[in-house]
């Protein structure tokens, strides 16, 4: 009995070491994000656009195709490249999009994004996530560029 005691106990301790070493990558990695972030991290417009108010949708929104789903006619597409930085459990990546007009290939506006993922214990929730704060593509990368005519 005192040998599976100790065999537990062992196995709890070295199972609070790895848990540990764990939560520090996590941690080691968050702060390389929020570094990162305050380098390049954000929303950068270069050219803002008036288009007529036919072209939003009823939610404002515009509709701007990737460059695979362009069509020959489309004056503007979108660009996106995902790099990873590191891969793995943890991973970090930079996100980088580009909205580009095409008869010029003037880039219009870019939006860099740098995120951790996972670093957990394995199970059945999804993994844990930590990005630039304060900055999201929730913040309407397209409306920053496109504005309606007359406003």
């Amino acid at each position: 009995m005192k040998r599976y005691i100790g065999l537990a106990s062992r196995a709890g301790a070295i199972a609070c070491c790895l848990l540990f070493l764990v939560g520090c990558e996590k941690s080691r990695l968050d702060e390389e994000v929020r570094q990162l972030c305050a380098k390049d991290g954000g929303i950068k417009i270069y050219e803002t656009v008036k288009l007529p108010s036919e072209r939003f949708d009823q939610h404002g929104n515009i509709k701007i195709p990737s460059k695979k789903d362009a069509n020959p006619s489309d004056e503007y597409y979108y660009e996106s490249e995902t790099i990873f930085l590191r891969s793995g459990n943890p991973d970090l990546r930079r996100s980088h999009d580009k909205i580009i007009r095409r008869h010029d290939q003037k880039v219009l506006g870019e939006f860099v994004y740098y995120a951790r993922r996972g670093g957990n214990i394995s199970g059945p929730w999804h993994e844990s996530y930590f990005g630039c704060s304060g900055i999201s593509k929730q913040q309407n990368f397209e409306s920053s560029i496109f504005t309606k005519d007359g406003e």
